[in-house]
């Protein structure tokens, strides 16, 4: 079974329906097929968060926040080894920190990215991405 790890921008761009959303589509529908798993870390749930809440407002981003709990998605929580990670790809990649979160449990997961963000594509010798636009 596949497995993707979704960054801030791959569930923003389906909700703003930006270039790449139907790729975020069928991904989500292979995980409600049972053919993909999803997983996304808490601080890029936090991240989607506070971005929808400044671009639309906080009842905008409790409606998405609430839409996204019925996605096929496993948020998982941020623990040591995931920020020893983060912080190493924030010093040796200079990505923004949350986006290191992303890369992180990806690759403790084995798993590829699923973004929209090209400044990941930095990290391709360290993980397989899917850029989604």
């Amino acid at each position: 079974m596949s497995r993707f790890v979704l960054d801030a921008s791959a569930i923003i761009t389906i909700y703003e329906n930006r270039a790449g959303a139907e790729n975020l589509a069928a991904l989500l529908q292979q995980a409600s097929d049972g053919k993909a798993q999803l997983a996304m870390s808490v601080v890029n749930w936090g991240e989607t968060y506070y971005s929808i809440w400044n671009t639309s407002g906080p009842g905008v981003a409790g409606h998405v926040i609430d839409e996204i709990e019925q996605l096929p998605i496993t948020i998982v929580p941020a623990d040591l080894e995931q920020t020893r990670i983060a912080a190493e790809l924030k010093a040796q990649h200079k990505l923004p920190y949350a986006d290191c979160f992303a890369a992180a449990l990806a690759i403790l997961q084995r798993a590829t990215l699923a973004t929209a963000d090209s400044d990941f594509s930095r990290l391709k010798k360290k993980l397989p991405l899917l850029l989604l636009s």
